[in-house]
């Protein structure tokens, strides 16, 4: 929903204004805003602030009936903000001040009490941290749902055999369920990342004020215990400073934008006319302007191409707290467009591709025939000579000269007469053909975590009851 409207609003009198003399320039006030972009955060800024009034008159701060009337003026605020009836005004600067001038205006002096006990630095650290900390929920929420499609195409395709790559070259076979777990796997860790920030962050700073926290008698463990914090920041100075959270978070969207672009790397090269393992269907792909076949795959070079934005706005982030002495400098007002552009991208990425993945269909016939190519049975016939006795070392010597031997005759390992293989070993029997070609490789392998069907049908069964709905910790605060 995008509430922010330019207005074109007469300059008012700053409520930080005692000390001065003068009004801001008009030139200042354009520079220094940041409404335009901060207004994001009015959900927070209002349970930060109805919450803070609670603690205020549970500390004898201000009246019951004072503390009604607070609570009562910014939900309606909220009302109107929600309505889109609500203008946040650019002299105002910033999400705090807007909200804040406009519940004087509505309800008077007691209006101008909210601020006891409070400063900007740590409301916006407040704000900061419960937005970061919802997002961090729904970042998670979006890697669930791309986890469950793609057990699903696990689970569709786990009759389907690819060839395996290790520098782009063919290696040996594989099934694309086993392919696809793989992404599963990288998300999982994506989300234990975020979970890890997630406690991190879970902290109040509420209370530290400017930076030295208060003369006054307040509660910050109430205050963190009514906006669900497992805690509160130990350090005021700390606490209006820590921006260590936004780097985290913002790291934590730079790996995952890092695993799509991987993925869509792939994805761009498998629907080329010279792989064609994968189809994706029409209504996620577009045209050229002028090349009326073409059927290009936009969405995974946009995703592909929108990781090196995350990742500007992670070296933004880290540039940016490097140089700051403490406490707060209003250089760390340029966190905001870092991190919720970071987060607003890597969302996007999630979720279309999400839809992407569920629209797109595996060619087992290209597939297979790529299994053709490369040799990619050799392992297989080296660990066959290694059960004969022979140490690796030979076997992968032999295995090599047999290889060259094919590309001179011009056939696949398993078209090799058992008497040319003899030529190069003779312990090679006729069995070695129970060990040659795809279908064979695929039955035979062993290890743990390995491409046996067996062991992959069983990872499917492990991440659908993993992923399922009730089985999914709800990331609550």
């Amino acid at each position: 929903m995008q509430v922010y409207r330019k207005t074109n609003d007469m300059r008012q009198k700053k409520l930080w204004g005692g000390r001065f003399t003068k009004q801001t320039a008009a030139s200042v006030e354009s520079f220094t805003e940041s409404i335009s972009f901060d207004w994001r955060l009015y959900k927070y800024d209002i349970e930060g602030s109805i919450t803070h009034a609670v603690m205020l008159a549970k500390c004898k701060l201000i009246t019951e009936k004072e503390k009604d009337t607070i609570v009562k003026g910014l939900k309606g605020i909220l009302s109107d903000i929600l309505a889109e009836k609500f203008e946040f005004k650019k002299s105002l600067e910033d999400i705090h001040m807007n909200i804040e001038s406009v519940l004087i205006d509505r309800i008077g002096e007691v209006g101008k009490k909210l601020h006891t006990a409070r400063s900007r630095n740590d409301q916006i650290a407040l704000d900061l941290r419960l937005w970061t900390r919802d997002q961090t929920q729904q970042t998670i929420k979006l890697l669930v749902m791309l986890q469950r499609e793609f057990v699903k195409k696990a689970k569709n395709y786990l009759s389907f055999i690819m060839p395996g790559f290790t520098h782009l070259q063919h290696a040996q076979p594989v099934l694309v369920s086993h392919y696809l777990l793989a992404y599963i796997e990288m998300f999982e860790r994506d989300k234990t990342r975020l979970q890890d920030c997630f406690i991190r962050l879970n902290k109040s700073p509420l209370g530290a004020c400017a930076l030295a926290g208060t003369t006054l008698q307040t509660d910050s463990m109430l205050t963190a215990k009514l906006l669900g914090f497992k805690g509160i920041c130990e350090n005021s100075m700390d606490a209006v400073s820590d921006r260590d959270f936004c780097v985290e978070y913002s790291f934590c969207l730079s790996t995952i934008a890092m695993h799509l672009s991987r993925f869509c790397e792939e994805w761009i090269i498998w629907c080329n006319d010279e792989f064609k393992f994968i189809e994706i269907s029409d209504d996620y792909c577009t045209g050229s302007s002028i090349m009326p076949q073409k059927k290009n795959p936009d969405v995974l070079e946009l995703i592909r191409g929108k990781c090196g934005r995350v990742f500007g706005h992670l070296v933004s982030l880290l540039t940016l707290l490097k140089g700051l002495p403490l406490t707060y400098n209003r250089d760390m007002q340029e966190d905001k467009i870092a991190l919720f552009d970071a987060t607003d991208t890597v969302q996007a990425s999630l979720s279309i591709l999400t839809e992407l993945v569920t629209n797109t269909h595996f060619n087992k016939e290209r597939m297979m025939l790529a299994c053709e190519k490369g040799f990619i049975d050799a392992t297989a016939l080296a660990e066959y000579l290694v059960k004969k006795g022979l140490p690796f070392r030979k076997a992968h010597e032999i295995v090599g000269n047999i290889v060259r031997e094919c590309i001179r005759v011009h056939c696949t390992l398993m078209d090799l007469k058992l008497e040319g293989f003899k030529a190069f070993s003779s312990i090679i029997e006729k069995d070695v053909y129970k060990v040659l070609g795809v279908e064979n490789c695929i039955k035979n392998y062993k290890s743990y975590g390995s491409t046996a069907p067996g062991f992959v049908k069983k990872r499917i069964a492990y991440w659908e009851k993993k992923l399922s709905d009730n089985s999914v910790p709800k990331y609550a605060n």
